[in-house]
This record gives C-alpha cells, structure tokens and sequence, in this order.
C-alpha cells in the first residue's frame, strides 16, 4: 500500500515555472512506476508524465513535451514535476500517481493504482 500527498501548486502567470512535489509513504514506493496525471472540470484524466522506478526512462505527453521534466528521489520516496513555460492551457488539477507497470504516459492496465489528493496550478 502506497500513500501519496502532493505539494508546490499555485498561481502563475504564463511563461512562470512551478515545481510539484508528491511524498510516498510506504516500503515499496520505490518500486512502484510514478506518474502524473492532470485533469480540468468537464474532460477527462490525461496522463502527462511517467517515470520507472529507477528513474532511467520518462514519457512525456507531446503538450508538455520540453518544458516539463519529471524525476524521482527514492532515497527520499519524493516524486517531482518542473513545470516552465507554463501555459494558461496547463491550468488543471495535477495528481501523482503510483502503478505497477509504466504504459507511456500511463499505467498498465488491470493493476491496482495509487492515487493523490491532486494539488491545483493556474496559469493566467
């Protein structure tokens, strides 16, 4: 079992960067794939990004392609996003997330998820 809490969200105007940060709690956050996965009011959870558990491979979602980065610290069972460049279009609800097996910008399906609380960005 994997507990996720989401942090660095907020207000900032295009073209600003925000770093997100997840903490993971639990003994085998670190063997899990991690993700994160944003949505807006009305449309559907996109993936935007996902990293393996040893960190050596990202996928990134071809909007955010570039200008955000995705990284892992297991020694500190920490997730991350750095968002720059930001767009009024990136304005969503971001959520971290944890699955067994990476899929591009998602999991494998018809294993068990994890799943944040998400924290808010809004890009005026």
């Amino acid at each position: 079992h994997v507990q996720l809490v989401e942090s660095g969200g907020g207000s900032v105007q295009a073209g600003g960067s925000l770093r997100l940060s997840c903490a993971a709690s639990g003994d085998t956050a670190h063997l899990y794939c991690m993700a994160w996965f944003r949505q807006t009011p009305g449309k559907e959870r996109e993936g935007v990004a996902t990293i393996n558990p040893s960190g050596t491979l990202t996928y990134y979602a071809d909007s955010v392609k570039g200008r955000f980065t995705i990284s892992r610290d297991n020694a500190k069972n920490t997730l991350y996003l750095q968002m720059n460049s930001l767009k009024p279009e990136d304005t969503a609800m971001y959520y971290c997330a944890a699955g067994s097996y990476c899929r591009g910008v998602s999991f494998v399906p018809g294993y068990r998820n994890y799943w944040g609380q998400g924290t808010q960005v809004t890009v005026s």
